[in-house]
């Protein structure tokens, strides 16, 4: 079981604020997610593959081809500023 005190030292490591009923109700989540960890660990596992999915799954992405592209003037036409490389795109306030 995890406790309140390992919960906030993780929320501190993630530095995320969490309000003390945010604290209770991850509390309760990751003690039962340990908890099926532990049902996991006494299963004889002895010669199962590891797996990410439970089904197979095929590969969905399409094959990196180049092709043609738009032309460049014509995808920076509608560009509110741009430079001579590309857009122009305003910088992260500080």
């Amino acid at each position: 079981m995890i406790d309140r005190e390992q919960v906030l030292h993780v929320a501190r490591l993630a530095r995320l604020q969490l309000t003390d009923d945010e604290v209770e109700r991850m509390v309760g989540e990751l003690s039962k997610i340990l908890g099926h960890i532990d049902t996991i660990n006494e299963l004889d596992l002895e010669g199962v593959p590891p797996t990410s999915h439970v089904v197979e799954v095929a590969n969905a992405v399409r094959p990196d081809v180049p092709r043609p592209s738009w032309d460049r003037e014509v995808m920076l036409g509608a560009a509110p500023e741009r430079t001579e490389e590309g857009f122009l795109v305003p910088s992260p306030q500080a």
